[in-house]
C-alpha cells in the first residue's frame, strides 16, 4: 500500500472472486444508469457485474486493494479480443474495468490502467483495445483511447449491449 493513495494494486487472484463481484455489483448498477435505458440495465447488469474466474486468477487481471481487504478497483489486459475469442500478437484487450462508486475520480481506474500498460508493454504489445460502457469513454478517452465505432456487444443469444470501440497505441 503506498502512504498517498490509501491502497495497493496487485495481481488478481482466484479468491478475489467474491471482492470484484461485489465491486462489480456496487459500480455498474450506480455508474450506468446515467446513459442506459432501466431495460438495457435489467438485461445487462446480472451479466455484466459478475467476475470471471479464470479471467481474474489470469495473471494480467489487477484489483485495487484498501488494507482491510476490500476492493476498491479492478481491471486488467488479455492478448484475447473478447469479441472474436481470437489471441492478438500485437493488440491487447482491456477487460472488466471498474471502480467502486464512491472512489471514482480519485486515480484508481488510472492506477490499474497505467499497471496494464506497462505489463502489455512489456509483453510485447503494441496497441490496445477497448469495448467501452458509453458511462467509461471519457476515461478511456483521457487515458489516450480514440473511439472507432459504436456497437453491440452480445452478452448471451438475445441479448446486446451498446458499447463503443475504442484503441490506442502502447507506449
Amino acid at each position: 500500500m503506498t502512504a498517498d493513495t490509501g491502497y495497493f494494486i496487485r495481481p488478481g487472484r482466484p479468491d478475489d472472486v467474491p471482492g470484484v463481484d461485489s465491486l462489480l455489483a456496487r459500480s455498474y448498477p450506480r455508474l450506468l444508469k446515467a446513459d442506459y435505458a432501466p431495460s438495457a440495465l435489467v438485461m445487462a447488469i446480472p451479466l455484466i457485474a459478475r467476475a470471471q474466474p479464470a479471467l481474474v486468477a489470469c495473471g494480467t487481471y489487477y484489483v485495487a486493494e484498501l488494507a482491510d481487504g476490500t476492493i476498491i478497483g479492478a481491471g486488467g489486459w488479455t492478448r484475447h479480443n473478447p469479441a472474436t475469442g481470437r489471441a492478438e500478437d500485437s493488440l491487447a484487450s482491456i477487460r472488466h474495468f471498474a471502480t467502486d462508486p464512491d472512489l471514482v475520480r480519485r486515480g484508481i481506474g488510472r492506477a490499474l490502467m497505467n499497471r496494464c500498460l506497462r505489463e502489455a508493454r512489456a509483453a510485447g504489445m503494441t496497441g490496445m483495445l477497448c469495448y467501452s460502457t458509453r458511462t467509461a469513454v471519457p476515461f478511456y478517452a483521457s487515458q489516450g483511447f480514440v473511439p472507432l465505432a459504436d456497437v453491440e456487444i452480445e452478452l448471451q443469444p438475445g441479448i446486446r449491449f451498446p458499447a463503443v470501440r475504442m484503441e490506442r497505441v502502447v507506449p
